[in-house]
């Protein structure tokens, strides 16, 4: 099997993330609990990709609003529509990050690091530049594993008996937002 096949086959997962990720945030107000992290701001906004249908019939939609508008990605997930990239704002102490997430591979895309010192408020010099960019590296990493160990608590509830519970907890929210006529 290639890469490229493996990533078909897995994508799920990362969808299924997204999906958990995102009722999560709501569950609590934006603020998930993080074993040996504690609190973690996670917050979806203005931008979610889903896609639905498989192969050749696989359809995408953009749904865009703002973090509480986005209802009918809500909606389209109560229809079997999977999230394939969402726009997220995480945080954690004074640091904000924002990035766009892609389920399949994980990719980090449009990231924003916290506001760092500035060029003009620190000097030129050689040394004060590669201050600057180990303190950009250093916010990569943490936004990296702020990511990670979302997604460990996520693979340890999706692994264990209690995802059957927590399933049930994510499609009654599924469901709590879509109106029915």
């Amino acid at each position: 099997m290639d890469l490229v096949d493996l990533i078909q086959e897995k994508r799920f997962l990362g969808q299924e993330f997204l999906a958990w990720l995102w009722y999560k945030s709501e569950e609590r107000g934006g603020s998930v609990d993080v074993p040996g992290r504690g609190d973690i701001l996670v917050v979806f906004e203005k931008h979610m990709l889903l896609e639905y249908g498989e192969g050749e019939t696989n359809e995408k939609v953009i749904c865009r609003g703002l973090q509480t508008e986005l209802k009918e990605a809500k909606a389209g997930l109560g229809l079997a529509k999977k999230p394939e990239q969402a726009r997220i704002r995480i945080a954690q102490g004074e640091h904000e990050f924002s990035l766009t997430l892609t389920a399949a591979t994980f990719e980090f895309r449009n990231v924003r690091l916290p506001k760092t010192v500035d060029a003009a408020d620190e000097g030129k010099d050689a040394e004060s530049l590669e201050g600057r960019i180990l303190e950009r590296i250093g916010l990569v990493e943490q936004l990296t594993h702020l990511v990670g160990d979302l997604f460990r608590m996520f693979i340890h509830i999706r692994a264990s008996r209690l995802w059957d519970e927590e399933l049930i907890k994510v499609r009654a929210w599924i469901h709590s937002g879509v109106q029915h006529s």
